[in-house]
């Protein structure tokens, strides 16, 4: 996380250092990336650089995380909207957010995260175990989000097996999106195999004892 020297900065020059970093991770992957791109860019003194963050990783992932922020605010307006119907709202939000990925400015910066993918990006994109502040506000969001879902319907007994659920559908997404950025579908056949992958889990996969008698 930044330090406090970076906040008490200006907006103009946070915004700053943030643009020339977005440029940089949008350029390359975090570890191709360099402090020195960075601090050129923003007209920064290597020294500030240090005052402000940790290294390059604590920058790249202060930037996701508001960029992840950005998605559970999201999520949440779709599950209102569909009044706590899971897989409507999950389709709804990964058309949406694969739509938004096509046309945003920061294409590349997403581009790069999904190509280069590892456990630790992952779980960065929902939750910092170092930072106990980021960790509860996940969990309150998960809560929250949580509590919006209409269970009647899921075949799931408690709120351990929804939170399991979420997290099945979590990876289907970020697995299609890799799947869109590495260039295996397009867009129209992405969501296609979105809507499958959904349908899939809505009709479960164990088939009825009757038809494996026959």
């Amino acid at each position: 996380m930044p330090t406090k020297t970076f906040f008490n900065l200006p907006e103009e020059k946070r915004q700053n250092l943030m643009n020339a970093a977005m440029r940089e991770f949008s350029r390359a992957s975090l570890a191709d990336a360099s402090i020195a791109n960075i601090i050129k860019d923003a007209c920064i003194p290597r020294g500030s650089f240090y005052q402000y963050f940790e290294d390059k990783a604590d920058l790249f992932f202060y930037i996701l995380e508001e960029h992840s922020a950005s998605n559970r605010e999201l999520m949440m307006s779709m599950a209102v909207k569909h009044k706590g119907d899971l897989f409507a709202s999950s389709a709804e939000f990964f058309e949406s957010t694969l739509h938004r990925f096509m046309h945003h400015e920061h294409r590349d910066f997403a581009r790069n995260i999904f190509l280069n993918m590892n456990y630790k990006i992952e779980y960065k994109l929902i939750l910092d175990v170092k930072n106990p502040t980021t960790t509860e506000r996940i969990r309150d969001f998960y809560r929250s989000y949580m509590s919006l879902i209409n269970r009647t319907g899921l075949n799931i007994r408690d709120e351990k097996e929804l939170f399991h659920l979420i997290k099945i559908l979590r990876a289907i997404i970020i697995q299609n999106f890799i799947q869109f950025f590495a260039g295996e579908a397009d867009y129209e056949e992405v969501l296609r195999n979105f809507a499958l992958e959904l349908d899939l889990l809505k009709r479960g996969l164990y088939a009825p004892s009757s038809d494996m008698s026959e």
